[in-house]
């Protein structure tokens, strides 16, 4: 039911506002987020059933996945625009959206980074050094699998499957999942492990896990968060960011480019929105195919 009225908004976006493809799609994919939503915590409900409430634990959701504001002001402009067609169609008698209002945006610097962003800092690393190749595959992992810095600080050697594009991440709580990694954070994880870790005298402890200082010991948050900041100002982002930003940004960029919300929270490792268990495991092949199709870096060039 829900796809055949976006089908009918879609109609209404190109032929009646006459409105411009990329405008259309954004607006369709703000409706399809919801429906996403509506999937996981009330699958019976319908367009026509959608209340302040709803749409409030929406936004509120879009907030855990990491998405900014303005993000979430975005997308509810799109559903704003979604049930006004419902009700200028005369399927529903009240706007739920009405009296909702935007995310405050406030004057504080978003702590997302757009994909040109990324890619600056990453330029800026300095490859001809044991470090900057180390960094590099540190950041581009960070990205694209939008894992917590301790997550990445715990990757050992022995739970990367590159061959089938996953890691074995240990999330909070001592929870694991499996997280696809993209063919960037790939290539450069091979370069730092074949030609930089290969050569450090690894301290006893350390031997499985991935990054590691000079000293061949595991690498602190404090170093990582350092490293970022020193990026981020080579590259001229006057931005507050730490690691963290990167699993935001990763979140948010997926959410934009269309990806499906229950993909997004299992790689995240949130854990479910429903008091019961819609779904428990995602099929792997399908969490690869929606980094590789949705991720900015993903994609083998």
């Amino acid at each position: 039911m829900w796809q055949s009225y976006i089908n009918t908004f879609k109609n209404y976006l190109r032929l009646e506002r006459s409105l411009a493809g990329n405008s259309v799609e954004a607006y369709l994919h703000d409706a399809e987020k919801l429906y996403q939503y509506i999937l996981l915590t009330d699958p019976a409900r319908t367009p026509m059933d959608v209340t302040e409430r709803e749409l409030m634990g929406f936004l509120a959701y879009l907030g855990e996945l990491g998405l900014t504001a303005h993000s979430q002001a975005r997308i509810l402009s799109g559903l704003k625009s979604f049930f006004k067609y419902l009700l200028l169609e005369g399927l529903i008698q009240h706007d739920p959206t009405q009296l909702l209002e935007a995310p405050k945006l406030g004057r504080k610097l978003p702590d997302t980074l757009s994909f040109p962003e990324i890619e600056a800092i990453l330029d800026v690393v300095d490859l001809s050094t044991p470090g900057g190749t180390r960094d590099r595959a540190m950041l581009e992992v960070l990205y694209s699998s939008g894992l917590r810095v301790s997550e990445l600080l715990g990757l050992r050697l022995t739970n990367c499957y590159f061959d089938e594009g996953f890691v074995r991440v240990l999330g909070k709580g001592d929870k694991v999942r499996l997280v696809p990694i993209g063919q960037d954070a790939m290539h450069y994880t091979r370069i730092y492990v074949n030609h930089v870790r290969s050569q450090l005298d690894v301290q006893k402890g350390d031997e499985d896990t991935i990054f590691l200082n000079l000293r061949g010991k595991q690498l602190s948050r404090i170093s990582v968060f350092t490293t970022i900041k020193k990026l981020a100002d080579q590259a001229g982002i006057q931005k507050n960011i730490s690691p963290h930003t990167f699993r935001h940004s990763f979140a948010t960029h997926l959410i934009e480019g269309g990806a499906d919300l229950r993909a997004i929270q299992q790689m995240l490792g949130h854990e479910s929105i429903t008091t019961t268990e819609i779904y428990t495991h995602l099929d792997r092949d399908y969490l690869r195919q929606t980094l590789h199709d949705y991720h900015p870096r993903a994609r083998k060039k």
